[in-house]
């Protein structure tokens, strides 16, 4: 079966018109080890056979594996209204919302989506949607910078390290002074940041919950960073808001995430979802777009793009940002589930997630051997020390059918028995005592 539009006769036609008797003598002046493979390309086949085909594929991608993995990345139940409402042509098939007047729906969307983050993280605006939530912490830096025109930035290394490389790299060659505190028993290091906190610190970076799933109340070096004229700016994990205190009530300046959690499937690293929230002072200083409601000329309600410079695109290093798209089809998802859970349903579901994950730390600390922090307040994700190498456990848990969990040794030196484990409401109570099993067996008998 052919997939290309053109006859035989078509191609046989056009190669005499430009004067050349074969595809291969047309790319003749590339050398042979340098063309690429394409006229090697096998026989078609029939839709039946590429479908088939297609099938195999994708059930490679499927482990079988019970999942305690979470890291960033966190495997929450989606409700099938989200998949079926976004997949609707209305929403799929737009690129991008450039005009107003022929895309209301997808406008109103945007804000509604706007209005719900501003509510989970108390802050008063929010922008349409950042790539994902590295982006979003590193907008949120140059963001900063652009406010009190200073250029050290305070980064506490409970941070995820995906989002730090992602700083660093993204920072290479701008005149910024990115200066990384260590973290104390796995919990922010105050002695180390708030000295550190002087008239050249622009922002101060944190992660609540953290990467090592350490809930805190960050209040205290909110109010010593503005003391100083620095802002603070704070990584959420959304789920968890619900329950822990939020960037608005500590008094953080700018807060930003990973979207992934509401409503968007773990896909091998995206398309994912970045937020970002801020106060309405800094509103002028938000990268992206924002979407406003106004009135038309006989009065009706619509919406339309708000503060979205056009003039990004030529304004080069002067530019807010050179973001000029968002993750919409994401957004949407988002703005499609918290709407679905709506505001108790979101308290329940943080709260299954938080007893499930203390079930967890409960019947693991039973295990001999097997040390849980248990002073120190965490939200659905937590470290677990193995009197043996995590990387060792994990690898012997996938036969058992399990992700285990995330070996900390591979981001922090000196952590090597150090396993992140993540518990969501997906979790039965079956399967977490089966994990306890398992990892027994391996600690006591292999």
């Amino acid at each position: 079966m052919k997939y290309a539009p053109h006859t035989e006769r078509e191609v046989k036609k056009m190669l005499e018109d430009i004067g050349v008797s074969s595809i291969e003598e047309l790319f003749s002046d590339i050398p042979y080890d340098l063309r690429a493979k394409f006229f090697d390309i096998p026989q078609g086949k029939s839709e039946l056979e590429v479908l088939n085909y297609f099938k195999t594929l994708a059930l490679k991608n499927y482990t079988g594996l019970t999942h305690f993995l979470g890291a960033g990345f966190y495997d929450h139940y989606i409700p099938a209204a989200v998949d079926y409402l976004t997949s609707r042509g209305e929403f799929s098939t737009p690129y991008t919302p450039y005009q107003p007047e022929c895309s209301q729906g997808i406008l109103q969307s945007a804000y509604e989506y706007q209005t719900l983050m501003c509510e989970l993280t108390d802050m008063e605006v929010s922008n349409a949607s950042l790539y994902d939530g590295g982006t979003a912490l590193f907008e949120a830096v140059m963001m900063a910078l652009r406010i009190n025109g200073r250029n050290k930035v305070i980064m506490d290394s409970g941070i995820n390290l995906i989002y730090r490389t992602m700083l660093y790299t993204y920072t290479s060659n701008l005149s910024i002074k990115i200066l990384e505190t260590p973290s104390y028993f796995g919990q922010c290091n105050r002695s180390e940041i708030i000295p550190e906190i002087d008239e050249d610190t622009s922002c101060i970076i944190l992660q609540n919950p953290n990467f090592f799933g350490f809930i805190d109340d960050y209040t205290d070096i909110v109010e010593e960073a503005h003391k100083k004229g620095a802002l603070v700016i704070e990584l959420v994990y959304p789920i968890s808001l619900s329950l822990i205190k939020t960037p608005g009530e500590m008094g953080v300046d700018i807060a930003v995430g990973e979207g992934q959690s509401l409503g968007i499937p773990l896909s091998f690293g995206g398309p994912y979802l970045g937020f970002m929230t801020t106060k309405e002072k800094f509103l002028r200083k938000m990268p992206g777009r924002i979407v406003g409601e106004t009135v038309d000329k006989k009065g009706r309600r619509g919406f339309v793009l708000t503060l979205q410079a056009r003039e990004q695109h030529i304004r080069r290093e002067r530019a807010t940002s050179n973001i000029c798209t968002n993750s919409w089809l994401c957004a949407l998802r988002a703005c499609i589930y918290i709407s679905l859970l709506g505001k108790e349903g979101l308290k329940n579901l943080a709260q299954v997630n938080l007893d499930k994950a203390e079930f967890t730390k409960k019947i693991l600390s039973e295990i001999p051997g097997v040390r849980v922090e248990r002073n120190i307040p965490s939200f659905n994700e937590f470290p677990v020390i193995l009197p043996r190498s995590a990387d060792e456990v994990v690898s012997k848990m996938v036969d058992k059918g399990f992700s285990a969990g995330f070996p900390l040794g591979r981001y922090y030196k000196g952590m090597d028995n150090y396993l992140l484990v993540a518990v969501t409401e997906k979790r039965t109570k079956e399967e977490i005592v089966k994990y306890k099993e398992s990892m027994e067996q391996i600690l006591l008998w292999t």
